[in-house]
C-alpha cells in the first residue's frame, strides 16, 4: 500500500504529509551543487512547521524569517539567533526590538525610515546590529512566475535610488552595514534566466559596494528556483545551473572588495515543495450537466495555490494523483472542495484514474506554500493535520488546535 494512503487512513483527511528523507536528499543535492560558493538560507515562510525546520536546520547558514514569530520558530527549531536573518516589509517597532534583544544575526532593511528606526532601537539597547540593505532591481529576466522588479514595491530600495539612500544608511549609529540582499523573482524553471538574474544581482552589488565603500561579508541571492506544478511542465534542470552561475560568482569573489563576502542562496519552494503532499478524501460523486463531479474534504481553504487562487491569472489544473486507485480506468472529472461557495473548485476537466467516494487524492509539490498560505479558518472546517515520514516511520507533527471537532461523536 502507498504510504500516503496508510497515512490518510490513520490520521484522516485533509492531511499534509511530508517526507523528511526526500527533503534531506534535496538539501544534500543543493549543498553540493555549487561547491562552496553559496551557503543555504531557508525562507521559513515556505513551510514553517517546526518538525520540518528541525530537519532543515543542520544544513543551513541561516534561517530567513519574515516576522518576529518566524524568528522565534527558528530559535525553537534549534538555530542560534546569530544565524537568523529578519527580512520583510512593515516590521513593527516591537518586532525589531525583540529580535535585536534576542541577538539577531542580520536585519534586512527595506527602506531608509526602517533603517533610522532600527538605528534608534539598537542605540537604546546598547548594541551594534549587523544589517543588510535590500535592493529592488529595475528588471528581472523573462521566465519568473512572479516579479518584484521594475514596479512600485514595498520590497527594498529601488535600484535607481541607491546612490542617494545608501550613504545615509551606512552612516547611521548602532548599525553595521555588512552587505546587500536581492530577491526579485520567484518560481523560475529556466536555468539561463536564473543565471542572468544572478548576473544582474552581481552588477548591482558592485555598484552598491562602490557607493558605500564597505567590504561586504554577506550577499544574499534570492534564488527563485521553481517547481513544475502543472501537467506537462518540465522541472528545473538544476544540474545545468553550476556551469552558468559559478562564473558569475567566481568573477565577483575575485574582486578585492568582495573577497570576504559569504554568498547566501535564499530559497524555500524548491527545497520543501517536492517533499510534501496534500491528501484529500473523496466524499461524494454526482453527475451535473454532463460533468462527473467529485466533492473532496479539502478545498481552497486548505490549498489556495492548488486551486489557482494564489497569484494565478488563468486557472489551470495542478497535478493530482489517485493514490488509492492508480490503475483504474481513466475518466474526466471536476474536483470541488467542501466550502459553501461556487469558487471552491480544485480542478476542472481533469483526467484521472477512476475517482470513487472514499478514494484518497494526492496533490504533489505541496510541501511549500500549502497549509499556512491558505485561509484555513474559512467556514470553520477542521484544519488539515500534518505528518512527517522519516525512516519509514510516521509522526504527527500537527501544530493547529483547529483540526479537531469539539465533543464526542455520536455512536451511529
Amino acid at each position: 500500500m502507498d504510504w500516503r494512503v496508510s497515512a490518510a487512513r490513520t490520521y484522516g483527511t485533509p492531511l499534509y504529509a511530508y517526507d523528511a528523507d526526500l527533503l534531506t536528499d534535496r538539501l544534500r543535492i543543493l549543498s553540493g551543487l555549487f561547491g562552496d560558493r553559496f551557503g543555504i538560507s531557508y525562507a521559513i515562510k515556505a513551510n514553517p512547521n517546526l518538525a520540518v525546520l528541525r530537519v532543515i536546520r543542520p544544513w543551513l547558514d541561516t534561517f530567513d524569517a519574515s516576522s518576529h514569530a518566524e524568528v522565534e520558530r527558528a530559535v525553537a527549531a534549534g538555530m542560534d539567533p546569530a544565524h537568523v536573518t529578519f527580512s520583510g516589509p512593515a516590521k513593527r517597532h516591537e518586532e525589531i526590538a525583540r529580535a535585536m534583544a534576542m541577538g539577531l544575526g542580520e536585519l534586512v532593511l527595506e527602506h531608509a525610515d526602517e533603517a533610522r528606526q532600527a538605528s534608534a532601537i539598537a542605540q537604546r539597547l546598547g548594541r551594534v546590529q549587523d544589517v543588510l540593505v535590500r535592493i529592488n532591481p529595475m528588471r528581472v529576466p523573462r521566465g519568473f512566475g512572479a516579479s518584484m522588479a521594475a514596479t512600485p514595491s514595498q520590497f527594498g530600495i529601488d535600484e535607481e535610488d541607491i546612490a542617494a539612500e545608501l550613504p545615509g544608511i551606512a552612516a547611521l549609529p548602532g548599525l553595521r552595514l555588512i552587505g546587500f540582499h536581492i530577491y526579485s523573482g520567484t518560481n523560475c524553471r529556466d536555468p539561463n534566466a536564473i543565471a542572468e538574474n544572478f548576473a544582474i544581482f552581481a552588477d548591482i552589488f558592485r555598484r552598491a559596494q562602490a557607493i558605500t565603500g564597505i567590504r561586504p561579508t554577506r550577499l544574499v541571492f534570492g534564488s527563485g528556483f521553481g517547481l513544475n506544478y502543472l501537467p506537462g511542465e518540465a522541472p528545473l534542470d538544476h544540474e545545468a545551473l553550476p556551469a552558468l552561475v559559478n562564473p558569475v560568482i567566481d568573477a565577483l569573489r575575485a574582486e578585492p572588495a568582495f573577497r570576504d563576502a559569504r554568498c547566501n542562496l535564499e530559497l524555500g519552494r524548491w527545497l520543501v515543495g517536492p517533499a510534501g503532499w496534500l491528501l484529500t478524501g473523496v466524499v461524494s460523486a454526482k453527475q451535473s450537466r454532463g460533468a462527473a463531479v467529485r466533492t473532496c474534504d479539502a478545498g481552497f481553504n486548505n490549498h489556495l495555490a492548488a486551486a489557482s487562487m494564489m497569484g494565478t491569472v488563468i486557472p489551470r489544473n495542478w497535478v493530482f494523483e489517485n493514490v488509492t486507485n492508480p490503475d483504474g480506468p481513466v475518466g474526466r472529472y471536476t474536483l470541488t472542495g467542501p466550502l459553501c461557495t461556487s469558487i471552491d473548485r480544485l480542478a476542472h476537466g481533469i483526467d484521472l484514474p477512476e475517482v470513487r467516494p472514499g478514494d484518497i487524492l494526492a496533490i504533489p509539490n505541496s510541501g511549500a506554500y500549502g497549509l499556512t498560505a491558505s485561509p484555513t479558518r474559512f467556514i470553520s472546517h477542521p484544519e488539515p493535520r500534518e505528518v512527517l515520514r522519516q525512516g519509514g516511520q510516521l509522526a504527527d507533527v500537527s501544530e493547529s488546535a483547529l483540526n479537531r471537532w469539539q465533543g464526542e461523536a455520536p455512536d451511529v
